[in-house]
């Protein structure tokens, strides 16, 4: 692969968005909002679907180390669990997500706090009608691209009124921006891990993950689907050992992909550990990635970074155009 045929199948230029990911994402976390804090919040709801919901899986991840309950909503209902002690957080991109924008009409007869996040569109109109609090932070090419310039923003926001540590955030995009000299347009050979994994990908994917993980995987998943347009699966390792690993003895047209954390919990680790002999066993080819070392913001962000990328590039290998999404789109217009 070379400069050319990236900019062949992708004259959109996605990838210039990704080559300075690790650059916008720092500066959306510098840039100065208004901070918001609220007091006796023990419940948080994240709603948003597709690269607005991995920023909701995100925040989750981040969370579940804490004394909250978190419930992500990728659909039009709000759970029965939300009460005045429940911050209400809706993220569309677009500003025009019907799922996302049918959370807020819950505001009027709730006691819930709510605050919504998007780069204008409906989002925006509604939120001034209803007197929710809303955050207008600019897309750049998609709202999957923009995923970590809405991210940090996020994380820059709720700063104060969630326990997220400003030294974690730090050092993921320290760790960011380590990756992006590895993975960046300008580094196409074999020392590329994103394109290296693309080359490997030579049918359709099976994504392995703890449960640690899972919001990269689901990203991972998201992204080969849109970018790659190839069927994707994901499957929980310890899970999938009691039930969807017997699949292996049938020939199948899968490739395994096992996501590992650089720290995964031991039996975890032993859990890999026999599944690769098993696919040794039965002459099965897998790849692996592995995390980075660090916090839980630095392993999901840099792993969906390489991750995204690698799609990217599968896209550009495929000779796709990685931009439209035409089956999407036509869904959308008939809602």
């Amino acid at each position: 692969m070379n400069i050319q045929d990236i900019q062949k199948f992708d004259p959109q230029k996605m990838y210039k968005v990704y080559d300075k990911w690790a650059i916008l994402a720092k500066d959306a976390y510098e840039k100065e909002f208004s901070k918001i804090r609220f007091d006796n919040i023990d419940h948080v709801v994240l709603a948003g679907m597709g690269g607005s919901g991995a920023i909701g899986d995100i925040i989750a991840a981040i969370l579940s180390r804490e004394n909250f309950h978190v419930s992500t909503v990728k659909g039009y209902l709000l759970p029965k669990t939300v009460d005045d002690k429940t911050l209400v957080i809706a993220i569309s991109i677009s500003g025009n997500t019907k799922e996302t924008l049918a959370i807020l009409d819950y505001k009027s007869e709730s006691n819930a706090k709510f605050i919504a996040i998007s780069s204008g569109g409906i989002m925006e109109k509604k939120c001034m009608e209803n007197s929710i609090l809303h955050y207008n932070i600019k897309m750049n090419h998609s709202p999957r691209a923009s995923f970590g310039i809405f991210l940090y923003s996020i994380l820059s926001i709720l700063g104060d009124a969630l326990p997220i540590q400003k030294s974690e955030v730090i050092e993921s995009l320290e760790k960011m921006e380590e990756l992006q000299k590895k993975i960046n347009s300008d580094n196409l050979n074999e020392g590329n891990p994103s394109l290296s994994l693309a080359k490997n990908i030579d049918s359709n994917p099976l994504i392995y993950y703890p449960d640690g993980l899972k919001a990269a995987a689901i990203r991972f998943k998201n992204s080969l689907q849109e970018n790659s347009k190839i069927h994707t699966s994901i499957e929980d390792v310890i899970e999938a050992s009691h039930n969807s690993i017997s699949t292996w003895e049938n020939n199948n047209n899968f490739k395994p992909i096992l996501l590992q954390g650089a720290n995964d919990y031991i039996k975890t680790k032993e859990r890999w550990q026999i599944i690769k002999e098993y696919f040794k066993s039965k002459n099965i080819e897998y790849a692996e990635v592995f995390s980075v070392d660090g916090n839980i913001i630095s392993k999901l962000v840099c792993l969906i970074y390489l991750l995204d990328y690698t799609s990217i590039y599968l896209a550009v290998l495929s000779k796709i155009d990685p931009s439209p999404v035409d089956a999407i789109d036509y869904i959308k217009n008939r809602l």
